[in-house]
This record gives C-alpha cells, sequence and structure tokens, in this order.
C-alpha cells in the first residue's frame, strides 16, 4: 500500500482522530507516568513540522519533527492506524521526515520512545536508529528508550 505524504496542520477531524487512537494506543502501553506524548497544541508550534499519510483520502498514518536550534531535531510523534499497519506506510512517513531533515540540514535525529512499542523499535533499527542516552531534558527510566540517527548528507 502506497499513502501519500503531505505536510498539514493537524486541524482536520480525520488527522484529530488519528491523534487520539495514537494516545490511546500508548496509553495501551504505558502507565501515565510512562507516556511522554505531545498534546495537539504542540504539534501545531512553528518549530514542529507535522505530515499525514492518507490513502483514498483518509488519514492513515501521521508523523511530527521538531527542529532544534543546535542542528538536531527530534522526531515527536508516528503512528499508523491499525488498519493500515504492516503495509509500509510507517517507513514510508519515517522516509518522509528523515527527508525533512536532510534539506534542513540536520546533523542528528533523535527520538524517545518506550521499549513496550515493538513495531516502532523495528522500524527505527531497520532506519538506521541506535540506541544512545537521553538527550533535550529527559531523563533515564525503564518506560523510555533513546535512540538516534546521524544524517549521512548533514
Amino acid at each position: 500500500m502506497s499513502a501519500n505524504i503531505t505536510v498539514e496542520k493537524p486541524e482536520t477531524a480525520d488527522v484529530l482522530e488519528l491523534i487520539d487512537r495514537s494516545d490511546a494506543y500508548i496509553a495501551s502501553l504505558y502507565p501515565p507516568e510512562g507516556n511522554f506524548t505531545v498534546d495537539v497544541g504542540a504539534l501545531r508550534q512553528p518549530d514542529i513540522s507535522f505530515v499525514v499519510a492518507r490513502t483514498k483520502g483518509q488519514a492513515v498514518g501521521c508523523g511530527a519533527i521538531k527542529w532544534l536550534e543546535d542542528g538536531t531535531a527530534e522526531l515527536k510523534r508516528i503512528f499508523v492506524a491499525d488498519e493500515a499497519r504492516g503495509k509500509g506506510i510507517g517507513r514510508q512517513i519515517m522516509t518522509t521526515l528523515l527527508e525533512m531533515a536532510e534539506v534542513h540540514g540536520i546533523e542528528c535525529l533523535y527520538l524517545e520512545t518506550g521499549p513496550r512499542n515493538t513495531e516502532a523499535v523495528s522500524l527505527y533499527q531497520t532506519l538506521g536508529f541506535r540506541e544512545c542516552g537521553p538527550f533535550a531534558g529527559y531523563q533515564e527510566n525503564p518506560y523510555s528508550l533513546f535512540m538516534a540517527r546521524q544524517l549521512v548528507n548533514a
């Protein structure tokens, strides 16, 4: 399955529903003290680029990247709806975000995820992300896995 991926603001009903589903998914994996998802308001900030994957006009996935002042960036969200999982949509979203980071001249892309989110961890590892320590004010905790990828063309 191939999706059309565009930069959008998280404002349409189908995208907001997708974000709600993403939040519910993370809440099903982690207790409140292990849930570090970014709320919709933060996803609308000017230093964040938000992308939506659509098939047949319907939002089936999304991702967000935050541009940091030090020449790095942080993946703030990636989610693919249940009905679109296992079809390459997550890889398409990540590839788009990596291309955006390279265009911005980003040296390193960081992310925080959780070890229970095994599908995401596997995707990140496949795309060259490696474990690293906490960054950007995060602290070590049993619910977080910190990863980074150096970008070749930066």
